[in-house]
C-alpha cells in the first residue's frame, strides 16, 4: 500500500512547486498532515509515520545515524523545553503545543529557503515569470503549447496558475511572502482548501466528471498493479470499501462529489498533532496509566519520540548548546 507524499510540506520541488503527489491513503489528508506515511494500514502500526510526524520525511533518516544511548541522552536534555509548567510531566496539551510550534517553525524555515530562490530580483515579491523560470526553466510559450516533450510541464503550468490565482490575494499578478507560502503550503490557509479539492480531483478522477466513484476512490488506496500482483483483497481495503458507502459518500448517491471530497481530505475538526499527542502519550504511558509523560517514560520510548519534531526535525539532537 502505497501513501501520498505531500511535497509541498516538505519544500519545493526541483521540477515545480506543484508536483502534485501521486498515491494516497491517510495521506490524502492535507490540513497540516505530519507525515506522508500511513500511520496505521494492512501491515498495522507504521512507526515511521511517528518519526516522519516528529521529523519531517526530509531529516527522519538523521535519527538513523544516532545511537540508542546518545538518542536517549539528547532526548533527556529535551524534556524540559517540552514540559512547560516545570512539573515533571508532559501532557497532551503541552505536546500538542509543542509539536505545533516546531511545524511553523519548520514552515517559517522551508518558506524562507524557498523564498531566497524564488524571489531572483529581490524586491520583496515573486512574480510569474520569476516562479517559471526557476520551476520549470527557460522553456519559452511557444514550446510550452506546441512541443510534445513539455507535454507534463504544460499541464503543471494550468495547475500552478489556478493555485497562484487562489494564493495571490491582492490579485496584483505578485506573491508577497505571506501569498507565498499559502502558495506552497495551501494545507495551512482554509482559503486554499477548494485548491486542494481540484487538485485530489485532478490526480485520481480518471473520467474527469469531477467527482469520485468508489472505484476512483479505492484505485487511489490501491492500485490495480496491485491488485494483480496480489492475492485476496486485504482488509483494510475491505474496510475502505464499507467506508465509503457509510463515511464518505454522505448523500449516498453512488459518488464522492466536491464536498464530499473536501470533508475527507480537508476535515474542519480533525487536528494531526491533538492526534499525534494522544497516540505517542497512549504508547509511551505506562502503570500507572495517568495520561502524562515522565522523563523516563519518554526516554523509555526513544524509539518513538528520538529524532522528532520534539526536536526540531532532528536539528537539535545535534545541536548540544540547544540544551
Amino acid at each position: 500500500m502505497n501513501c501520498l507524499p505531500l511535497c509541498f510540506l516538505l519544500g519545493l520541488s526541483a521540477c515545480s512547486v506543484l508536483a502534485l503527489p501521486s498515491k494516497s491513503n491517510q495521506g490524502r489528508v492535507y490540513d497540516s498532515e505530519l507525515s506522508k506515511e500511513a500511520h496505521a494500514g494492512g501491515q498495522g502500526h507504521n512507526a515511521e509515520y511517528d518519526h516522519d510526524a516528529f521529523l519531517g520525511a526530509d531529516r527522519a533518516k538523521e535519527f538513523e545515524q544516532l545511537s540508542p544511548d546518545e538518542s536517549r541522552e539528547r532526548l533527556r536534555k529535551l524534556v524540559p523545553k517540552v514540559d512547560t509548567d516545570k512539573d515533571g510531566f508532559v501532557t497532551e496539551s503541552e505536546l500538542k503545543d509543542w509539536i505545533k510550534f516546531t511545524q511553523n517553525r519548520y514552515l517559517e524555515k522551508t518558506v524562507s529557503e524557498s523564498w531566497s530562490q524564488y524571489d531572483t530580483d529581490k524586491d520583496g515579491a515573486v512574480s510569474w515569470s520569476e516562479h517559471r523560470q526557476t520551476a520549470f526553466g527557460p522553456i519559452s510559450d511557444e514550446e510550452l503549447e506546441t512541443d510534445e516533450k513539455y507535454k507534463v510541464y504544460k499541464e503543471q503550468t494550468r495547475k500552478d496558475k489556478r493555485r497562484w490565482k487562489a494564493a495571490d490575494t491582492n490579485g496584483d499578478g505578485r506573491l508577497t511572502k505571506d501569498e507565498f507560502s499559502a502558495f506552497t503550503h495551501p494545507e495551512e490557509y482554509s482559503h486554499m482548501k477548494a485548491i486542494a479539492v481540484e487538485e485530489t480531483l485532478d490526480d485520481i478522477d480518471k473520467n474527469n466528471d469531477r467527482k469520485l466513484s468508489i472505484d476512483e476512490y479505492l484505485n487511489d488506496l490501491y492500485t490495480p498493479e496491485e491488485r494483480a500482483a496480489g492475492g485476496e483483497e486485504p482488509q483494510w481495503l475491505k474496510d475502505e470499501r464499507e467506508s465509503f458507502g457509510k463515511h464518505r459518500d454522505r448523500n449516498g448517491d453512488g459518488f464522492m462529489d466536491k464536498e464530499e471530497v473536501q470533508r475527507w481530505i480537508v476535515p474542519d475538526h480533525y487536528d494531526h498533532a491533538e492526534a499525534e499527542a494522544k497516540h505517542l502519550i497512549h504508547e509511551a504511558d505506562t502503570e500507572p496509566k495517568d495520561e502524562k509523560l515522565t522523563a523516563d517514560e519518554i526516554v523509555n520510548k526513544y524509539d518513538l519520540f528520538a529524532g522528532s519534531q520534539v526536536t526540531d526535525y532532528g536539528e537539535a539532537m545535534k545541536r548540544h548548546d540547544e540544551f
